[in-house]
């Protein structure tokens, strides 16, 4: 007896389903959602789940990171954007909509790809009615019976999907322009770390040049009072010497005059007369030639012994360095005091 076997007919794989295969996320494994990135391996991902993915890894993703390709196991070094700052694939992303616009043109089979499973939200107001439409009037999505006979029967619909992806896609954008100022924001940040550390680099120049200029100004200082220390020294030694030499001068003719006195005062105390006038008439002309000349004696001037022509004056120069300032300082005015101190000294 023959046994004929009978078995189910196995369906070659067709073209759309080596495209469904290529459209595969290799994260979740489903179709791709877009926005879809590509790695420099060239492997495409879901932006959502390459972020899930890369954010479980990286807490710290604000600083950067490693993200490992799901596929060839390479790794990418991501930047402070993460994930948004690798680039999208809008080939892949056309190839996805002309996938779908073409399943639903010819109402296919279901794909063997089923779509990311999510929970419809149900409407408030009929609890049994899915969210299904949008309105475009109040821009709220809504159910086909608020459209018939609820609040929103005399306002403009669209269907969920069309708006669904336009919005999304609207998003996307605006997330791809965010990570875009985001940069140029870090940007200006580094241009204020830099501004800040030539500020404090300029800053130490400028101290550093303030304190050589008044190092300066006292060694001039000091060099000017030693100057004048001499100068007052050198008239003290002068006068000194002078009075000196004059007090010597009066010690040496007192000296001869105690002397004369003491012979003078000797003669008068002599008894004989005769012995007496031998000796009086050359005595009487020294004493009264000794008398004369102290009387004529020289003597230091009225004020000899002042200094006080010595002061210097300095109000004028405390004067311009109290309005010292940067920029605002004039050598003219500083000039015009020293002349004027030259002319009182």
């Amino acid at each position: 007896m023959d046994v004929q076997r009978t078995g189910s007919v196995v369906r070659p794989p067709s073209p759309m389903d080596s495209l469904e295969k290529q459209l595969s996320c290799p994260i979740c494994l489903d179709m791709f959602t877009k926005p879809v990135v590509i790695l420099p391996c060239q492997h495409n991902l879901c932006r959502s789940c390459a972020s899930d993915l890369y954010d479980s890894r990286n807490p710290y993703r604000f600083s950067g990171g490693v993200f490992r390709c799901p596929t060839c196991r390479f790794e990418v070094v991501l930047d402070r954007h993460g994930v948004h700052g690798l680039q999208r694939n809008l080939l892949v992303e056309n190839i996805i909509d002309l996938y779908k616009q073409q399943q639903e043109g010819s109402g296919g089979t279901e794909s063997t790809l089923k779509p990311k499973e999510s929970k419809e939200p149900m409407c408030q107001e009929h609890e049994d009615e899915k969210i299904n439409i949008y309105c475009s009037t109040c821009q709220v999505p809504t159910c086909s019976m608020c459209k018939v006979f609820g609040q929103h029967k005399d306002c403009e619909v669209s269907p969920l999907a069309s708006v669904y992806q336009v919005q999304k896609g609207e998003l996307s954008n605006a997330i791809d322009t965010l990570v875009a100022g985001n940069g140029r924001l870090q940007a200006l940040l580094n241009q204020m770390e830099d501004a800040c550390r030539a500020v404090q680099d300029n800053a130490q120049s400028a101290k550093q040049g303030l304190a050589e200029r008044f190092d300066l100004l006292y060694a001039v200082l000091e060099e000017r009072k030693t100057v004048l220390l001499e100068q007052i020294g050198k008239e003290q030694d002068e006068k000194v010497a002078a009075l000196r030499a004059l007090a010597q001068r009066y010690g040496e003719r007192l000296q001869t005059s105690s002397e004369l006195t003491d012979t003078a005062v000797r003669a008068l105390e002599q008894g004989g007369a005769a012995q007496f006038l031998l000796a009086s008439k050359g005595l009487i002309m020294q004493t009264k030639d000794a008398a004369k000349g102290s009387l004529g004696e020289e003597r230091p001037e009225p004020g000899f012994e002042k200094m006080d022509h010595f002061t210097l004056s300095t109000e004028h120069v405390e004067s311009v360095l109290a309005k010292m300032d940067f920029g605002t300082f004039d050598d003219d005015e500083f000039e015009d005091a020293e002349e004027e101190e030259e002319e009182e000294e």
